[in-house]
This record gives C-alpha cells, structure tokens and sequence, in this order.
C-alpha cells in the first residue's frame, strides 16, 4: 500500500491509499477518484514532505512519525466508519453495482441506498452517465 497526498482542481488537499502506483495511475485515468470536499474528478497529486532522517540509520523525527501516524490513523478510522455506516444503511449488491446503480438512476427500480463492486472501468462510465458513484479503498483487513 502506498499514500499519496492530493488536490484537486479548488485547491482541496487530502490523502488516499492505493496498493501501487500504477493502482493511482489507473484510477486518475478512469476519474475515479473524486475529492472528498467537493466530489470534483480533477485531482492530482500534491507535493509532499519526505521523512527526514535524524541521521545515518534512524528512524524520522518522532514529532513527524507521530503526525503521520495519527493521520493515518484517522483517516482508517473515518474509512472503517464509513464502510459500517454503508453495511448497515444500503444494501450489498456485490458485482452487479453498475447495473442496479443504472436501473435506480434511470426510474427502473426503487430509488435505495446500494453498495457493491466496480471496475475502474466500470465507475468511469457510470460517472460519465451522470451517476453517482463514489469508489472506496479496501481497507487491510479486506486484502486477507
């Protein structure tokens, strides 16, 4: 897993996990990515500060290591909070998100809170269609 720091195009700083580089690079293409204050796809990532080292072989500052640290942990509890609010509030309908996010849309089916899988792909076209959408990372204890 690797954070990135991003903005979008107003100027809004946050950060997002991703399991490569190439996982951003993906995502960025398919405008999955959307900011959290203001759902804009623009997004890009955003200059960050490396750890400093304190010299040679130990580890970063303890006031920066403590900083991310407590970030991170926010941000996974925020995302943790998230994804049960999502469990209990919308129903799980897997692989077939696109196809009944689409018939909601479109007057087809009962307007309900939905939740499931999508390619990147997938969340691209729905966005596109004017859909709305949100993508969020699997957390770690997803990826076992």
């Amino acid at each position: 897993m690797i954070r990135f720091a991003l903005t979008c195009e107003d100027g809004h700083v946050f950060d997002a996990w991703f399991s490569s580089g190439d996982s951003y690079d993906e995502q960025t293409e398919a405008g999955v990515i959307v900011c959290p204050d203001c759902g804009s796809v623009e997004v890009r990532k955003a200059p960050m500060a490396p750890a400093v080292l304190r010299g040679r072989g130990q580890a970063p500052a303890p006031e920066n290591e403590s900083v991310a640290l407590a970030a991170g942990k926010q941000t996974y509890a925020f995302l943790k909070g998230l994804r049960a609010h999502l469990e209990a509030n919308a129903d799980d309908v897997g692989k077939n998100f696109p196809e009944e996010a689409r018939k909601i849309h479109y007057g087809e089916k009962e307007e309900r809170n939905i939740y499931g899988e999508a390619s990147a792909e997938e969340a691209k076209a729905l966005h596109e269609e004017g859909i709305p959408a949100l993508p969020l990372p699997k957390l770690p204890e997803e990826h076992n």
